[in-house]
């Protein structure tokens, strides 16, 4: 570990998206929002679909959506284990107002209670995709 810093991994599904020291991150936890420092109290939480913000050189350096998960904090190391995640700056704002109609034609079409949950529970992940484009950096 490089001192003064915390060891940040962030996977998905697929792979190991992110794996690097960094100042500090912020996570979007289900309670709210919550930075880990190196030292930080060890903790599991679920995450919220939202904004990690990845601090280096004392500023957000990167901004990475993600749709839910869990997170795992050591004194030593942040680890995010996320249903889907991608990088703010390479979503597309038409592609998910588009999935937001679709999405919203789907529920307002649902035949029973367990398709309109699931409909409803996407839906709400394409409304935080909106507010992560939108949403100002923490500073």
């Amino acid at each position: 570990m490089i001192e003064g810093r915390v060891e940040f991994e962030l996977v998905s599904p697929e792979s190991l998206l992110l794996s690097e020291a960094v100042e500090m991150v912020v996570v979007p936890g289900d309670q709210g929002d919550f930075g880990v420092l190196p030292g930080h109290a060890p903790m599991i939480s679920t995450i919220r679909a939202g904004v990690i913000h990845v601090y280096a050189g004392g500023s957000v350096q990167r901004r990475i959506f993600v749709a839910g998960g869990f997170a795992e904090v050591t004194p030593e190391r942040c680890t995010v284990l996320a249903e889907e995640a991608m990088v703010v700056g390479d979503m597309d704002r038409g592609v998910i107002e588009q999935e937001l109609r679709d999405l919203s034609e789907d529920a307002d079409d649902a035949s029973d209670e367990e398709e309109l949950e699931f409909t409803q529970a996407r839906l709400q992940v394409a409304r935080a995709k909106l507010k992560a484009i939108d949403e100002p950096l923490y500073q």
